[in-house]
């Protein structure tokens, strides 16, 4: 199949009725190349914008930048470009160069608005063959999809359906010019080794399998809607709360499901959460502690940047790194709540150190704050971190879990109204 822009049409979104922006990723390759220069051609009713990621890894990464601005004038595109600086954190420099790539494409996207990138079926199939070395499941092997949300605007992919050979056949009809990456040539990198060591062997014994890999990726992302309509079914009827910090669901309703729809559930509330998903050895680890575990058991995993951790029959999703916290002092009038009296003197907040004691209002003695706490349920890993209002010496109220005996506003007089996140 012939790629021209009619072609390309096909595979475009509708036009939105209100102003929006069609930003194309140029990195002035053949791939981008082309997509930009189809889309040119089709003078659609919409704001056509190339949006230039300058790394300043490659010592050409300026000339480069030169040869796209010249690329726009000619064909009256306006050409906006970004100078990042991208540093190895430790999963390699293409992976930091396309986190910092698509910060930049989110940062300038406004509602409406599409980002454009030159994926074609060689970057789908390389992308699937990645994945299944790692280890993936269905969602894995939908690899990239047509259309995902980005930012405030959506990432579109029109080009998944279309080879390179094609896309330089068409380059050269047109007599276009592009750059190359000479970082394309070095088969240290996973994704260069597949591209130019097995595709052309897989491409030599099946010459369509690239089309077939495709026709796979999207019967897969067919098989990731359904199974994230059911783990939003199990979600809801698991009843996820907000918590202090982090969320959690009900244990026994997660417990009730077969380990297949645990796994699913799971993986679909921590990616809703921005947590990262467990591993192999992960699920094995849930599995001991959690599912098979005492079920009056507090009990704790931790990978990546989440820690699943149980408390009374509640399964608490929480950052690996708890937040800092602050007690805030908000004036306010009888609310039906317990206040804190304005004109007591010498105020503080400090932390527990141990053996503390108070009597909150409405008791008739007094106990030890770590029975209190417990009393009152404050999850285990908040009670070292809970402030202590004091008076002096006294302590008057314990986060904005209750205020002690003797230091409540009255019914019709303005206090402090404690909040604590």
């Amino acid at each position: 199949m012939a790629f021209t822009s009619e072609q390309l049409r096909t595979h475009l979104p509708s036009i939105p009725s209100s102003a929006a922006i069609w930003w194309v990723g140029f990195s002035g390759g053949l791939d981008s190349t082309v997509l930009l220069h189809a889309l040119a051609q089709l003078h659609l009713p919409v704001q056509l914008r190339a949006l230039h990621i300058n790394h300043q890894i490659s010592p050409a990464a300026d000339a480069w930048q030169m040869q796209c601005a010249n690329f726009c004038a000619g064909y009256s595109i306006p050409f906006h470009t970004e100078k990042v600086r991208v540093e190895n954190t430790g999963k390699g420099i293409e992976d930091a160069a396309r986190a910092v790539r698509y910060s930049v494409f989110e940062k300038n996207l406004a509602h409406n608005d599409y980002l454009f990138t030159a994926h074609h079926a060689n970057d789908q199939a390389e992308t699937l063959l990645l994945r299944l070395m790692r280890g993936t499941g269905p969602r894995g092997l939908a690899a990239m999809a047509a259309v995902r949300p980005l930012g405030a605007g959506l990432l579109a992919r029109p080009l998944l359906h279309f080879t390179r050979a094609e896309l330089e056949a068409y380059a050269l009809v047109h007599h276009l010019s592009w750059v190359e990456d000479e970082s394309n040539l070095d088969d240290g990198y996973d994704r260069n080794f597949l591209r130019n060591q097995v595709m052309p062997l897989l491409h030599s014994r099946w010459p369509e399998f690239k089309r077939k890999w495709q026709q796979t990726a999207e019967m897969c992302a067919q098989q990731e809607t359904i199974l994230e309509e059911i783990a939003y079914q199990d979600l809801t009827r698991a009843e996820p709360a907000i918590e202090r910090v982090g969320q959690s669901i009900d244990l026994h309703r997660l417990l009730d499901l077969s380990t297949a729809r645990q796994q699913n559930l799971l993986r679909y509330w921590l990616r809703l959460l921005d947590h990262t998903t467990p591993e192999q050895l992960h699920w094995q680890q849930i599995e001991q502690q959690i599912v098979a575990g005492r079920k009056d058991a507090q009990a704790r995993v931790t990978w990546g940047n989440v820690a699943l951790q149980t408390y009374r029959q509640r399964l608490y999703a929480l950052p690996l790194q708890l937040p800092q916290m602050e007690l805030q002092f908000e004036l306010n009038t009888d609310d039906g709540k317990p206040r804190l009296k304005t004109d007591l003197p010498d105020v503080r907040i400090v932390y527990r150190a141990g053996g503390e004691r108070c009597k909150p209002a409405g008791r008739a003695h007094s106990q030890t704050l770590k029975k209190l706490l417990q009393e009152y349920e404050l999850e285990p890993w908040l009670r070292d971190k809970v402030p202590l209002v004091l008076s002096g010496d006294c302590v008057v109220a314990v986060g904005d879990l209750w205020v002690c005996a003797g230091y409540v506003a009255a019914e019709n007089e303005t206090g402090y109204r404690l909040i604590w996140r």
